[in-house]
């Protein structure tokens, strides 16, 4: 694949050939469906986040992390369309290794390795008993951080929708108050996205804030995301 390359900055598909590489690898229109319009609307997201602040970041590199983090859920479907909930935390590093695979530069691979959660510790991999290579998963330049905290704000469970920040706060609490500190710092640098144009464009709904939602980002039942 043929990607573009602007000076030193990473090499960048275009959004043309990130939805062929979800076509490509997508084993069914439903898994196309619901992993690639959640890269969208995190993608969507995401470019809400920037205003006010593109001239601080990567605006190619983000909107190309956004459409391209959750590739590695492809990986975690069976033959007969069925998805692996139980190793469903293994989609980013699955997603990396693809990426690696298919030639892409290491700062677009890390933006499916390092968007789960608020961040996966070696810590919380050993802790937890995660699938995973005891490793740091955390999202680290501020293309990351963006895009990282963008998916959280929708979820590809059954059905689909959106995500308040009080009720991340609240899901993600479960797996320590250092992770709910660090969401709300990121929720007072970022500010909350106006989600309810998004909701209404594709029909998701939105959580209720004090409700937990089954894992933002993930169509599977709570966990690190």
């Amino acid at each position: 694949m043929v990607v573009r390359r602007v000076g030193r900055r990473p090499a960048v598909p275009t959004d043309e050939q990130i939805r062929e590489l979800h076509e490509r690898f997508a084993p069914t229109p439903e898994a196309f469906d619901l992993v690639y319009t959640h890269c969208r609307i995190v993608c969507a997201v995401a470019e809400q986040l920037l205003d006010g602040r593109r001239s601080a970041y990567d605006v190619d590199l983000v909107r190309a992390g956004s459409l391209l983090h959750d590739i590695g859920v492809y990986r975690l479907y069976d033959t007969h369309g069925r998805l692996d909930h139980r190793n469903y935390v293994r989609h980013g590093l699955l997603g990396h290794d693809l990426l690696r695979e298919l030639g892409f530069p290491e700062a677009l691979c890390r933006f499916c390795s390092r968007h789960t959660g608020v961040g996966l510790t070696r810590e919380d991999v050993l802790r937890q008993r995660l699938p995973l290579p005891a490793a740091d998963y955390v999202a680290e330049t501020g293309e990351e951080q963006l895009v990282m905290y963008a998916d959280k704000f929708h979820s590809k469970t059954t059905p689909p929708k959106f995500v308040t920040a009080a009720a991340y706060t609240a899901d993600v609490r479960r797996f320590g108050e250092d992770k709910a500190d660090r969401f709300t710092a990121m929720v007072a640098h970022y500010g909350e996205p106006d989600l309810t144009r998004l909701a209404d464009q594709h029909q998701h709904p939105p959580a209720a804030d004090g409700v937990s939602p089954l894992g933002a980002g993930s169509p599977r039942p709570p966990g690190p995301d």
